[in-house]
Order: C-alpha cells, then structure tokens, then sequence
C-alpha cells in the first residue's frame, strides 16, 4: 500500500515537472511552431525584459545611461520592422472578385471557387474566366476554361489575363499576388502588330515572359498565312522578343529556311537601330550590300538615318538623311549621298572610276510661325553622273530620263509700316545631259508698295487729279554664272561671274474721261549698274575678235512713256420668240476696246555709249564695220536701239446668254450660259520704226462650254508676205498681206487636251451615273517639274495604291434580282497635244503661193490601271512620239496584296529595258526580315524583242 502511494507521488511530481514552461524539449517544440506561424509571439522583447530586469540604471552615471538608452532605442527600431515584416501576408489591396454562376469558398483550405464568366480584380490585374480557383492563404490565382464544341477553339471562357498594357489568352492560367509570377498553357497575345503564341510560357516578376515551342506572325488571320516557328523565345512586353532557333512556316509547310538567333522590335515609339541591308549582284561592280546601316531617334524634333553600300569590285558609297520638325514652326529633310563607282578591272583599259553626289533639302515655315518673315527651300543637286551609277534610279524612269533640275532656298521679310518687302533667293538650274549648271547667288529683290506721294493726310472735298497719281519702287541685285559643274567651285568671282544692281521706278495715274473713259498715263524709269564693260577690237593678223574687259562702274538707264484709253461697250440683243421660243431671254454682247501710245527714245545714240562700232578686215581685204554692245551678255541686258512709237489697239469680245431655270437651285430664276467667254484681238504700229512698222495680229480664243474645262486657243497671223532676193531666197518683205487684199498669214498654234474614261463616266453617259468633276483638264506644256518629288510616277503609284483598297468585304453586294454585282474598275487616260507651225525648210517652199507649208507635230500619252480584284492592280503608262515614229517612256506594274505579304512588279519596255520584281511581309516589323528583290542591272537587263 506504501508502495502504490509512493509511485502515485511519484508519477504525479514528474507529471507537474514536465508540464514546466523551461522545459527544454517543450521549449523547442513550442519555438518550431511559433515559426510556423505568421502571427508568433515576440520572444525577442521576454528576453529584452528579462535583461531590463537585471539592468539597473540607477548605479550608472550620466554618460552610460545615455549610452545605453541610445542603443534600447536602436534595439526597438529593429524589432518593430521584423514584426512588420513577420505580420505581411503579401496582399497590398482589396482583391474584387464576382461571378454569374456561383461561388464556393472553403473555409478550411482558404480557397473560393467562381463559376462562369468568373473576374478578379487586383491593383492593376484583371482576370477574365469561366471557371477562377483563388486561394486567399498562398495568393494563388488558377484559370481555365471550360470544353465546349460549340465555341470557338472548343473552349468556352476562355482565360483572359490582363496586366496594365499586356493582355493574353490562353487554356490556363495560374498567376500569384504576391511575386507577380504566372504560368500559362497556350498562351496568345498581340505585340504592336506582331502576334505571339506558345505552348508553355512563364511570366517573372518583371512582365517578363519565357516561351517554349512558341509562333510568331503578323497574319491576324486565326490560322495565319505564315509564321515564324520560335523553339524557345523571351518576350519583354513592348520592347522586344529574342528568340533562339527558329524556322519560317508558311500554308503549315515548314521551309528550310532556320536562324539559330533573332529579335524583333515591339517598342510603340520610335527608337534607334540598325537597318538590314538588301543584297544582290551587278555584271560590272559585282555582289553588293546596300541600304544597310543606323538610324538615330535624336528626339521629338529630328533624326538620323546613315546608309552605306559596297561591291566587290571596289565601289562604294554612304548617304546620310535627316527629318525635322517643330511644331508650330518649320518641318523639313535633308539628304546627302556620295558616290565611288570603279567598274572593270584595273590596271586593264576597261577600268574606270568616277565619283558623285546628291544634295536634297526641303524646307518648309509654318505660316504661324512669323507672318512678317518665311523661310523655304527646294534644293535638288545632283552631279550628271549620279543617276546613271545608282541602282534606284535604273528602275525609276523619271529620275533617270530627267534632262533638268533646279533648286532653290528663299527668304523674305516685310516690313508692313512702311510698306516694305525684302527677299533674297539663291537659285540653281542643271542640265543633265550636258552637266551645265546656271546659278544665282544672291539674288536680293527690295520693293516699296504703291504709294500716293501727293494725296492729302486728311482728305477733305473732291479728290484732286493729282492725287491720284502714284509710285513704286522695286530694286534687285544679283550674282550670276554659267557654267560646267567641274568648274563650278573654281571660278572667278569678278572675271567669270555677271553682277548688277537694277533699279526700277514706275509712276501712274488712273483718271476718268467723260464718265466713261479711263485714261492711265504712266512713266517708266529703270535703272541698270554694272561693274564690267567688254570692248571689241579686230586682230588683222589673227583674223579674230579681241576682247578688253574693263571693271569698275558702268550704269546704263532707260526710259520710257505710255498713254492708254478703254471702255466697254454693252450690246443686248432678244430673240424672237416665235422662232426662238421663249426659253431664250437675251443675249449680251459686251466689246471692251482699248489703245496704247508708247515713247522711247533711241538708246542706241552714240551720246548714250551703250552701243559701239569696231573695224573689220578680212582675209581678202573688205573692210566693214562691226556694231555691237559692251554691255551684251551683261545680267539685265541693255536699251534696245531705235526710237519707239508705238500705238496698240485690244479688242476683246465676250458672248453671254441668258435662259429660263426650272432648276429650284436657280433662286433667280434664270441662269447664265457663256457662249464666248473671251475672242480678243491685238495689233499695234510702230510710228518711229523704219520698216516692218505693223506687228502680227495675235488672235485668242476662251470657251467654257464645258463644266470642267476651258478650250484656249492662241494664234498668230502674219502680216508681211514673203518676197525673194537677188538669190531666190524667201524672206519677209515690206509688203502687208492686207494691202494685197489678204488676210493675215496664219502661223500656227498649240493646244493640249486629255480626258479621262472610267465605269463611272461610261454610267453617266447611258444614264444611272453620278457627276463626275474631272472630265477634262488642261495640261501645262512647261516643260519637266524638277520639284524633289517629280521622281515619282505618279499614275503608276496611284495604280499601285488601287491594289491595297478593299471593297469593304463581308456580304456580296448584289441586284436588285439577287445576282452578285460585276465589279472591275478601271481607268484610262488620254493626253493629246498638237502644234502647227510653219516648216522654215526652204526646200519645202512654195514658190506660186508665197508660202512655207505647214508642220504638225503631235504628241499622245495613254495611262490606265485596272483592279481584277480586292489585291489585284495592274497599270501602265506609254505614249508615241509622232515626228520619230517611236514609242515614248513605257512602263507597266502589276501589284498583288497577298493579306500578309505584297507582290509587285514593275516593267520599263522604253526607251531602255528593265525591270524589278519585288515580294516582301506588309508588317513594318519583318518587311525587311521576310523579302525577296530581283531586278534586273546595266548590264543584264531583259531584252524584248
């Protein structure tokens, strides 16, 4: 019994012993789970207690009891942050979630279940689903969707994750809150214009994505035209992807075509970079690499682009192109190019080399940017040379063809107080052919507006008549030269180069005689200096002209009267209605006369200087005298000789009708029809001439009969009939056909045309059509447009850019008996131009008639293009040259859109052959990665026969 009681004690002591807190293997149990938990107890400030306890601060001096409540301080701060630390679960916001269908949270596994059309929402993440697993405790997010045949891709819900600018599509979707790190089965998401997808992906902290058996295209078709197969790929979202080995996939065939490493750009904004060059081959500079370099985005206002090229055979050229703006302010571009062509072999008699260059510049001012001064330029400079050696050029017609090129950079100012206006520009003119250049530089202009030195300040009564008269001023200074373009930079500023300084004063006056009369007198001063005169002397002995340049100051001046008179004269005229009906109202006449008197003296006196004589003797001995002007050739010319008197008279006759409107838009209730717009007529007499005192009548036709297009016409009939010489040879006598009883010998004219055809011309004319507002136009015959942009083709383009239109796509459109609608535009354009003249040849001279025969020479252009369908475009442009019998420039294009990929083709048939041949990706991102060129060189172009 002892016994029993003894082991009771016994047990019961060691029972209270162990359920001690010291206990050591208690101790350590209880430690392990408090670090389990996230919301331990602090044992860290027991311990700090315990040492509080023992530390009595009343024993310490002032120093040490500093001391040591510096360090409890420092000791505290400490173990707050670790609290804080311990205490974060990794949520940093309210996580919103909702679902159509229901949801089921479990409360001991901390996980919510939400079914259809399932959303979470967090910070900047949103997550769209059928079916969303959540768990609050690990801040796990799990999406899928769920199998359905009906929907698309056969998923229903499909998960649609998206994270401040990234959005992606995928089968399954797991992401966390708290590392920002994600998992995704079959990943989709657009990159700028670029489309991504991949079998396995993972997405870091950073937006990063890491892409296993991935694709890449820019086809934003479902199942792509083509795509890049990606073995394994990193996407920075808006930056870049890099990929390894990859292999091009097109219509699922794989092609043998792999790179081990590659990338492309995804930035939205513009960013430097290298420019992949385009590669080929040449008979005479041999294989090339060309169009390849940097580009520098500088900033918002400029860039940079620096290209070069290179051939096996030594040649080689670099060029360097800028774009600039300020808004508000100007814009414009610069390029410049150089050129180092070595073609044959050296040291061989074939071997050439020759060096070139291009200058373009293109500068434009804002008209808000200062209204009292601009700022514009148009410089296209080119050596002769530079198109024949660039490749661009063989495949552009009208950059190679171009005989002329001008250039020039202009400024003005004005300053409107005092009504004065300054401008200076520097111009520059090449011919292609033979490489001469003329140039202007400055040119400086300085004009003063009409004023009224006699009017009154403040006008009071009547004006009087000599305060109607007024003057101006305008003055101009120039430096000009002609020359080669080699010499150009060498020559001499004062020797080879033409300066002046013209100064020119007019003065009017513009009064009206009884009532009906307007008389305007006016005088004319000009004003011409000079720092060159050249004069002329005969060599007897080397039977040529000598010439003696003197510089200094030389001024040459003219002047001259003028007196003119007009008025209209109205003449109205109303048909009978019985013969005419009464649709006609009236028709008008109006007659607007006018004469001129004008008075010069003679400026060819030897009192004035301007003219001069010199003795010739030639080889046989006859002596005759030479007239002639220092000042010929000089910038602004110099006074014509003979005294001038000469009267003018203008007839000019307009012919208008007006009718009766059922037209509500007429609100008069009449409209106006023009049925001659303008016949004028001008001739003048030369009082103080010694022969040949009539000029040319000139006749000029206008008639608007038509909407959008004005038939003018110009002739000229000559007044003096043909005599013969001592020789038999034909000249213009003294003699008037008027005075024979003749009429005016008709001496030609020039007219240009074109007209346009296309479906909808065709429907206005048979009726159902709309108006069409260019039927006709005028065609300026001013010779080639040498802007910067007149390399460009521009029927050729606008057939091209046909290719690229849709209809609209979707349904058909159909009749109105439900049959598809025929639909194939097309163009054709016509240009046509005539010139009669008379044909000088005197073999050709009619001996009975006194008279040359006539001459014609025409010329046809034919441009047109023609969409078989959305993506199919062909055009051409061809004429014929009537005097040579030849066909002129002919091209011909054909362009087909292939929805991710372009294919086009153009052709030059004549004068010369070529052709370029061009398949590349739409996508600004792979156009250079994915193409293929084919042109055809100097030396291996296609011969048509």
């Amino acid at each position: 019994m002892r016994r029993k009681t003894l082991i009771a004690l016994m047990l019961f002591a060691f029972i209270f012993m162990m359920a001690n807190d010291n206990m050591p293997l208690f101790k350590k149990k209880k430690r392990a789970v408090q670090s389990d938990s996230i919301s331990q107890k602090d044992t860290t400030r027991r311990d700090t207690g315990k040492l509080a306890a023992v530390i009595d601060t009343t024993k310490m001096d002032s120093i040490q009891r500093a001391v040591y409540r510096h360090n409890k301080a420092v000791d505290d701060s400490i173990h707050l942050d670790s609290l804080n630390r311990k205490k974060k679960n990794g949520i940093d916001a309210p996580v919103t979630y909702s679902g159509e269908d229901s949801l089921v949270y479990h409360a001991k596994s901390k996980v919510a279940y939400i079914y259809g059309s399932s959303k979470v929402e967090y910070e900047n993440m949103d997550l769209a689903s059928d079916k969303i697993q959540m768990s609050l405790d690990s801040s796990l997010v799990r999406a899928i969707g769920t199998a359905d045949s009906t929907e698309k891709k056969g998923v229903r819900g499909r998960p649609l994750f998206k994270m401040g600018g990234s959005e992606y599509e995928s089968d399954t979707i797991a992401f966390n809150f708290k590392t920002k790190k994600g998992f995704i089965n079959n990943v989709y998401t657009q990159q700028e214009d670029g489309f991504l997808t991949s079998e396995i992906s993972k997405r870091d902290s950073s937006g990063v994505i890491y892409l296993k058996h991935g694709r890449y295209t820019t086809c934003d078709e479902e199942h792509p035209d083509f795509y890049i197969a990606l073995s394994r790929a990193k996407v920075r979202p808006g930056k870049d992807v890099v990929f390894g080995p990859a292999y091009l996939v097109v219509a699922d065939v794989p092609l043998p075509l792999a790179i081990p490493y590659g990338f492309f750009p995804f930035t939205k904004s513009y960013s430097s970079g290298f420019i992949m060059p385009s590669y080929g081959d040449e008979q005479d500079r041999g294989f090339y690499l060309r169009d390849g370099g940097y580009y520098f985005a500088m900033n918002d206002n400029w860039d940079l682009k620096l290209l070069g090229e290179i051939y096996t055979k030594g040649s080689w050229g670099v060029s360097v192109a800028s774009n600039y703006r300020k808004r508000y302010k100007y814009n414009g571009s610069f390029l410049a190019s150089f050129q180092d062509t070595r073609t044959g072999d050296k040291g061989l008699p074939d071997y050439a080399r020759q060096t070139s260059f291009k200058i373009q510049w293109s500068h434009r001012q804002d008209a808000k940017a200062n209204p009292f001064s601009s700022l514009s330029a148009s410089v296209n400079f080119a050596t002769s040379s530079y198109e024949r050696n660039n490749l661009t050029s063989l495949y552009n017609p009208q950059s190679l063809t171009q005989s002329t090129r001008t250039s020039s950079v202009s400024w003005s100012t004005t300053f409107s107080s005092i009504g004065m206006s300054l401008s200076s520009t520097a111009n520059l003119s090449q011919n292609m052919r033979d490489s001469s250049i003329s140039m202007t530089l400055p040119d400086l202009n300085i004009s003063i507006s009409r004023f009224y030195p006699f009017r009154r300040k403040h006008v009071a009564g009547n004006q009087r008549w000599y305060e109607k008269i007024s003057m101006s001023y305008t003055g101009r200074l120039s430096n000009s030269i002609n020359t080669k373009e080699d010499r150009l930079l060498k020559a001499n500023l004062l020797k080879e180069w033409r300066n002046g300084i013209q100064h020119n004063i007019p003065i009017s006056g513009n009064f009206t005689l009884f009532n009906y009369i307007n008389v305007s007198p006016s005088f004319n001063f000009t004003d011409r200096m000079y720092s060159q005169k050249v004069d002329r002397s005969w060599d007897d002995a080397a039977q040529e002209v000598k010439n003696d340049t003197t510089y200094g100051f030389h001024n040459v001046y003219n002047w001259n009267l003028a007196l003119s008179a007009s008025t209209k004269l109205y003449g109205f005229f109303v048909p009978s209605k019985k013969i005419f009906g009464d649709k006609i109202m009236a028709i008008r006449h109006v007659i607007t006369p006018s004469v001129s008197f004008s008075y010069a003296p003679d400026f060819g006196s030897a009192r004035y200087g301007y003219y001069d004589t010199y003795q010739k003797t030639d080889a046989n001995g006859n002596v005759s005298l030479v007239e002639y002007s220092p000042y010929e050739g000089a910038l602004y010319g110099v006074p014509g000789k003979g005294r001038t008197g000469n009267i003018s008279w203008d007839i000019s006759n307009n012919l208008e009708m007006k009718l009766k409107s059922d037209h509500d838009k007429d609100s008069l209730g009449y409209k106006k029809i023009s049925l001659i717009d303008e016949l004028g007529f001008t001739m003048s007499y030369n009082a103080a001439a010694t022969t040949h005192k009539w000029s040319d009548l000139s006749v000029r036709l206008r008639l608007k009969w038509w909407k959008n297009y004005t038939f003018n016409m110009n002739a000229v009939f000559g007044t003096y009939a043909y005599e013969l010489d001592e020789n038999g040879t034909p000249y213009i006598g003294n003699h008037t056909l008027w005075g024979m009883g003749k009429f005016g010998r008709f001496q030609g004219f020039s007219q240009n045309i074109s007209f346009t055809l296309n479906p909808e011309k065709l429907r206005k004319w048979f009726g159902g059509g709309k108006d069409d507002d260019e039927d006709l136009c005028d065609k300026d015959d001013e010779g080639i447009d040498t802007d910067i942009e007149s390399n460009i083709d521009d029927d050729m383009i606008e057939g091209q850019r046909g290719a690229r239109k849709k209809s609209g796509g979707g349904k058909a459109e159909t009749d109105d008996d439900g049959y598809m609608v025929f639909n194939m535009p097309w163009s054709l354009t016509f240009g046509y131009g005539i010139t009669m003249r008379e044909n000088t040849d005197i073999k050709k001279f009619n001996y009975e008639k006194m008279r040359y025969p006539y001459k014609f020479s025409q010329t046809l252009n034919v441009s047109g293009n023609l969409r078989i369908s959305d993506g199919w475009n062909i055009s051409f442009s061809s004429g014929y040259d009537f005097e040579n019998h030849a066909m002129s420039m002919t091209t011909a294009s054909l362009q087909r859109d292939l929805h991710c990929f372009n294919m086009s083709c153009q052709v030059v048939i004549a004068p010369y052959t070529s052709y370029n041949f061009t398949f590349r990706a739409n996508a600004a991102t792979l156009t250079d990665a994915l193409k293929y060129d084919k042109r055809s060189g100097y030396s291996n172009a296609v011969q048509w026969y």
